[in-house]
């Protein structure tokens, strides 16, 4: 097996790894990434499109926690549980329950905002860079009400994220209406989110972020992380990778790494799936959430995307046939003359309980950075982690606070 070296690796190639690494190679730095999949694959492929940052709320909330037991073992709730996996979850829920009590998802809420402020102008920059500009639409995005009382009950929420920086209207029926005709008459109304910007198409926004670079790409699961020999060891089948600094941006699977970095890390994985139907003439034109069902209908290039809901049930069990039938049947409620789907999809969300991401040094040392746990925000946060990363490598002060990401938050 061949040694080799390297400044900085980069483990994994999601949006989040590769715009790190274009951040870092715009400031001169070698870089080689590390991926046993194809570039861009798995969730920044297979995402809602959305660059989100009006999604400032997290998972956990209060209201979330009332209703945690019947959503966790309803399936048709839009956050679900695998019960073969509540064994090895239930550490995982109960900091989950304690990060959904009043005063931790307040602070988690700002401490999402403060991440997500200007996100749309860092994609907006890095999309020019890459050739990816006309993928991005600025349209807005849309969270539907069907009932009056769900209208009603929304304005404490706008009136929330408003105080968080986020620019909201609610509208009502008839303003619905003129923004998508498309969509059925709803007895309640919309939030509409002005400056949300979405992807026609997330996958090949991530390509041609992949193309734009000019770095190794080793195709190798990582499996072992040792520092020594004055810097860090990367090994796996096939692999043996000597780095000044490691990013470790492996996503879901980069709990298993964190822990040989000196870092215990409670992440635990979300399966996300979508269902897509082909068309030509698309009946909509901005990603609208349907809130009571959890999903997302979103118009991308040739094709409606329906994306979302929450299962919680770890790598390895199979893709669950029910939740792509709740997909299709909820988008067929919506718009009753969709036929049989063109496609379906799963893949996997890093998530955290209080639903901030890991970025930030290893308790072991700064050679190891980590830059995972995105959550349902990956795509979003990727060229705002990129930015803390390539702060923290050339010792500048990062450009946001990493208190709230750091590492080692989770323990004394």
């Amino acid at each position: 097996m061949a040694a080799h070296q390297t400044e900085i690796a980069v483990i994994g190639a999601g949006v989040v790894g590769l715009a790190i690494a274009e951040r870092l190679r715009a400031e001169g730095r070698e870089v080689t990434l590390i991926d046993p999949n194809p570039p861009g694959s798995g969730a920044s492929y297979g995402n809602a499109g959305t660059i989100a940052d009006y999604a400032v709320l997290p998972v956990g909330t209060p209201d979330v926690l009332r209703n945690l037991p019947s959503l966790l073992f309803d399936r048709h709730s839009p956050l679900s549980i695998r019960r073969a996996a509540l064994p090895t979850l239930a550490p995982w829920l109960m900091r989950f329950a304690a990060q959904s009590l009043p005063g931790p998802a307040r602070r988690n809420a700002a401490a999402i905002a403060a991440l997500l402020s200007d996100a749309a102008g860092l994609w907006q920059g890095l999309a020019e860079r890459i050739g990816g500009t006309e993928i991005l639409q600025k349209r807005g995005c849309l969270y539907i009400y069907e009932s009056a009382a769900a209208y009603r009950a929304a304005d404490r929420d706008m009136a929330f994220r408003r105080s968080l920086g986020i620019s909201v209207d609610l509208i009502g029926p008839e303003g619905l209406r003129q923004l998508e005709p498309g969509l059925p008459e709803v007895e309640g109304g919309a939030a509409y989110f002005p400056n949300a910007v979405f992807m026609s198409d997330p996958g090949q926004m991530v390509a041609r972020l992949a193309a734009a670079l000019n770095v190794p790409v080793f195709s190798h699961r990582v499996t072992g992380l040792e520092r020594r020999d004055g810097g860090v060891i990367l090994t796996g089948e096939g692999l043996h990778l000597r780095a000044k600094t490691v990013v470790l941006a492996a996503g879901a699977h980069s709990r298993a790494l964190a822990r040989q970095a000196g870092d215990r890390i409670p992440l635990d994985t979300e399966r996300g799936y979508h269902v897509e139907w082909d068309m030509p003439a698309l009946p909509l034109s901005r990603p609208s959430c349907p809130t009571s069902r959890g999903f997302y209908l979103c118009p991308m290039a040739g094709r409606l995307r329906v994306a979302g809901t929450v299962e919680l049930g770890g790598l390895t069990a199979p893709p669950s046939p029910h939740r792509i039938a709740r997909l299709v049947e909820g988008a067929r409620a919506i718009f009753p003359d969709l036929g049989a789907p063109s496609r379906d999809w799963m893949g996997f969300r890093p998530s955290l309980p209080d639903s901030l991401p890991v970025i930030g040094p290893s308790r072991g040392g700064a050679d190891v950075i980590h830059a995972f746990g995105h959550g349902h925000i990956g795509l979003t946060l990727a060229p705002v982690t990129a930015l803390m990363v390539a702060d923290l490598i050339a010792g500048r002060p990062p450009a946001r606070a990493i208190t709230a990401t750091r590492a080692d938050r989770f323990w004394p």
